[in-house]
């Protein structure tokens, strides 16, 4: 039931809210409110868009620690990802008394590899066969976030001439993916493994490239570090494609379309 509310969500914000227009809030403008105390994840695009609005912002480790904040009535607001909203509050999720209001921004995932990397390419052309067989909509579909996918036009994988990440991941065995915990793209389920629709799709990638897919929980705000010191391989973790993210890393196409939206208390 969560999953098919999800997706009716996204589908409502995406295709009739635009970029700064209120919807779902009972008639709240939380985002117009710079008296307001706004929880966002550090480095986030969450945290971006509130200072770019002048908003006072209580800075935390995590998107679900925004939501916290908001649930515990040490923040008056959070900012986070449609996609995480649509999995996370109201009716049968794990915050029932939350809703969210306005929508700050439009914009689009994608996944990070280091500058100049050939794994970009390779994810590309996984991307465009995954979805042209319809297995990635099938993985959309199980974490109801099939409303979101942007469609993948047909790519081949282009290798580095020299210093191939490809073939540097392929001689470790490993594909060592950064995240956060962030439902529905990479959370633990039950036992403790890392599932989400990103997870999966990772393991797609690391399927094709012959190697095992690790997933490592790193500081967001020190997401491009991490990648350049080689402690991770990629970023995978519903990443928005800003300027900066995309003049640090060499960056897939967008993958699924996103949004960053105000959650309040349900009045």
């Amino acid at each position: 039931m969560m999953k098919k509310k999800m997706a009716v969500l996204l589908a409502a914000s995406m295709v009739i809210c635009g970029a700064l227009t209120g919807c779902g809030a009972k008639g709240a403008d939380a985002s117009a409110n710079k008296d307001m105390v706004y929880a966002v994840e550090t480095g986030s695009a969450g945290e971006a868009v509130a200072q770019e609005k002048g908003f006072q912002t209580n800075a935390v480790a995590s998107q679900a620690d925004a939501l916290m904040e908001v649930a515990s009535g040490t923040s008056d607001a959070a900012i986070i990802d449609l996609l995480m909203a649509g999995a996370m509050i109201g009716e049968g999720t794990s915050y029932p008394n939350l809703v969210h209001t306005d929508e700050l921004t439009t914009e689009e995932y994608g996944v990070g590899c280091r500058k100049g990397s050939d794994l970009a390419s390779f994810i590309n052309s996984v991307f465009a066969e995954s979805y042209a067989d319809g297995s990635m909509k099938e993985i959309a579909e199980t974490y109801g976030v099939q409303e979101a996918l942007v469609e993948q036009k047909a790519v081949e994988f282009t290798a580095s001439a020299s210093d191939s990440d490809v073939a540097y991941i392929q001689g470790k065995g490993t594909l060592i993916v950064g995240i956060t915990e962030f439902e529905p793209m990479d959370y633990k389920d039950a036992s403790g493994e890392w599932i989400g629709f990103d997870a999966d799709m990772a393991r797609v990638v690391a399927d094709k490239l012959g190697v095992e897919a690790q997933f490592v929980v790193i500081d967001w705000d020190n997401k491009i570090m991490e990648l350049d010191s080689k402690n991770i391989d990629v970023v995978w973790n519903g990443m928005t494609l800003t300027d900066e993210v995309t003049s640090a890393m060499e960056c897939t196409g967008a993958y699924c379309n996103n949004a960053q939206v105000v959650v309040v208390p349900a009045k």
